[in-house]
């Protein structure tokens, strides 16, 4: 059983870096908006338990009475049954998390396979998951964990110590490429069988995210899989221990997932009020656009918009106006992530400083806003726009629209210009090129373009599929492209901005970003586990990432743009209290009487009871 939070590394639509991520599931420049007036991201406070805290202040679990907890999020409402269509980018090259790491495939193997603990929606501390009990050393270094007896494969076999170490063999094993997962997986040893229930993991040095790697593990049946080449598995598993299973995989089209009766956690007290579809269908579309006019044509119930003439031009008409389509923004605690025009350092182009700064000032971010996005976004100055509210104000320094501040400072890089108006230094021209995946970007770039022009810089468009896209992106071969990122609800600099992965092919260091001075407060970060005093760092690294300017950076958003359409139970806070649109696979219900009054309505041409049209959690929340 698994509840949708965002987790502690996410990636929003880099499917070459997202472990324990969510998300291929919208365009780069779709995905963030923050519209002024309303409740900007610094008034999120700091987020200091959870995870951490399981570990300082409770070597073992279980706690007393924990069996008797219910899911504080689920309504008791909540009916089984029905189907759930939702849109899911375009159709994965595999369904193996460990292999292809996208949202549909982080969200798939949440639902297919359990991993060894679970974390409470609200709290964010530990709870039982294929483990139901463990012990933590007082040095923080050695894990004994115990599997529940009642955990079984969906083929009736029981879960064993086995398989955890045959799941961690085939992430470390060399030859199979889970690069991101080897980072993690790295940080402990080779689990230790005891018994067929019991086993140890040892860290191989203090960490504070040691538990929550541990946690984040998917278990993978070993007696189905040992034997078989583990980079070929990508769409056979028959075998799981989730709550749903494959029902059918049309490439390009759809993907079924059929909930399980039999799931051997299906009782639990916690799991009652979640995985309540019967069916999910994931369906693919290549762009976002083809999939919201399938959503209004009714072939998928549940939209989230990440485009503002979208949501305040298109979303619109008889449908919103009758309410058979629900539009609703959900204010909640998701991780905000960062989004941005990643470069990459490994090219002579941009190692400069002075060079990528200059880029970065060329860069109207305003003007788009204005022209293009009915300025609803805020500009983003943080890689960790959330570590900052009222009390703890952002004091990176903004770099702003400036023609002749970038002429500048290339000038003082050593770049002129020769006859044709093109910058060289050293015989070369700055001719670069960026890698495109959308087709919808272009309108964004062409202001880029424009600006770029004004002061002697060449820019070619290299349009590619995602696939094609993905390729490139796995070796580095890029100059500029655009990305996307998701956050996690506890910050790891690590993966991203440690030197040592600058090399690490498909990894999350895509910009080839190396600083010793990152590297000391990475190392120091390690083993503090109070959270406020780890996040001090973090905002240390910030300001040094915010100085040499990896990225240029774009804008981000605080909520949850969702439309529906109206046939579905929901519970108070719509959305889980750290996750997005996708907790509602695991909240939502069909709910037979909505679907007929909707079907009545759209007959009859009437209207439907009035939904809130702004959802804030704290709000909501009973905090039962």
């Amino acid at each position: 059983m698994k509840i949708f939070i965002s987790s502690i590394l996410v990636l929003a639509c880099l499917s070459i870096a997202s472990i324990y991520c969510t998300d291929n599931k919208e365009s780069p420049e779709e995905k963030i908006i923050n519209a002024p007036n309303e409740r900007s991201s610094n008034e999120k406070p700091e987020i200091t338990n959870g995870g951490d805290k399981a570990i300082v202040d409770n070597y073992s679990f279980p706690k007393k009475d924990w069996s008797k907890i219910a899911n504080p999020l689920a309504s008791e409402d909540a009916v089984v049954g029905g189907k759930l269509i939702v849109f899911s980018g375009q159709s994965p090259k595999s369904l193996n998390y460990y292999l292809d790491q996208n949202t549909t495939n982080s969200e798939l193997f949440d639902i297919m396979f359990d991993s060894l603990m679970n974390t409470h929606p609200v709290t964010l501390e530990k709870i039982p998951g294929i483990a139901n009990k463990w012990s933590i050393s007082k040095d923080k270094m050695t894990f004994k964990l115990t599997i529940d007896p009642k955990a079984k494969w969906s083929d009736g076999k029981p879960i064993t110590s086995q398989d955890v170490q045959f799941t961690w063999d085939c992430v470390m094993d060399k030859k199979n490429i889970t690069g991101p997962f080897k980072v993690s997986f790295g940080k402990m040893q080779r689990p230790e069988i005891i018994d067929d229930k019991n086993f140890i993991i040892r860290g191989k040095e203090v960490h504070w995210k040691l538990l929550n790697i541990i946690a984040d593990f998917h278990i993978l049946p070993k007696h189905h899989f040992v034997g078989k080449k583990f980079n070929n598995i990508d769409f056979e598993f028959p075998v799981t221990s989730g709550t749903y299973k494959i029902k059918e995989f049309k490439e390009n089209l759809y993907l079924d997932m059929e909930r399980r009766s039999d799931y051997w956690m299906r009782f639990s007290k916690f799991t009652k009020g979640t995985g309540n579809f019967k069916t999910i269908r994931y369906k693919f579309f290549s762009d976002r656009g083809n999939a919201y006019e399938s959503f209004i044509k009714g072939e998928i119930d549940l939209f989230a918009v990440y485009m503002s003439k979208r949501w305040i031009k298109d979303a619109v008409g008889n449908k919103f106006d009758k309410n058979w389509i629900v539009k609703q923004k959900v204010y909640n605690y998701d991780p905000i992530g960062f989004q941005g025009f990643s470069m990459n350092m490994r090219n002579n182009l941009f190692k400069d400083k002075r060079v990528r700064k200059a880029l970065a000032h060329l860069l109207n971010r305003e003007r788009m806003n204005t022209d293009l996005m009915f300025k609803q976004y805020a500009m983003t100055h943080s890689y960790f726009p959330d570590m900052y509210n009222k009390e703890i104000p952002c004091k990176n320094r903004v770099i702003k629209f400036d023609v002749e501040a970038a002429k500048k400072l290339l000038k003082e890089a050593g770049w002129k210009a020769e006859e044709d108006g093109i910058l060289a230094k050293d015989g070369k021209k700055f001719i670069f090129n960026f890698l495109l995946r959308s087709k919808s970007s272009q309108k964004f770039l062409d202001i880029y373009i424009d600006d770029l022009k004004k002061v002697g810089i060449k820019i070619n468009i290299i349009q590619k599929d995602w696939a094609g896209w993905v390729k490139d992106m796995d070796q580095y071969n890029f100059d500029i492209t655009w990305s996307s990122w998701s956050a996690g609800v506890f910050k790891d600099p690590e993966n991203m901005w440690f030197s040592k992965h600058a090399k690490t092919k498909g990894g999350f260091n895509i910009t080839g970003f190396k600083n010793a001075k990152v590297d000391a407060l990475i190392e120091k970060q390690k083993s503090i586990f109070n959270v406020t005093e780890r996040n001090k760092i973090v905002r240390q690294v910030d300001a040094i990432l915010t100085q040499e300017i990896p990225y240029a950076l774009l804008w981000h958003n605080n909520y949850t743009r969702l439309l529906y359409w109206n046939k579905f139970g929901v519970p108070d806070t719509v959305l889980n209290k750290y996750s997005d649109e996708r907790s509602a696979r695991s909240y939502w219900w069909f709910e037979e009487d909505n679907n007929e009054d909707l079907k009545q309505a759209i007959k009859k041409n009437k209207s439907l009871p009035r939904y809130d049209a702004t959802i804030k959690f704290d709000e909501k929340y009973s905090g039962k």
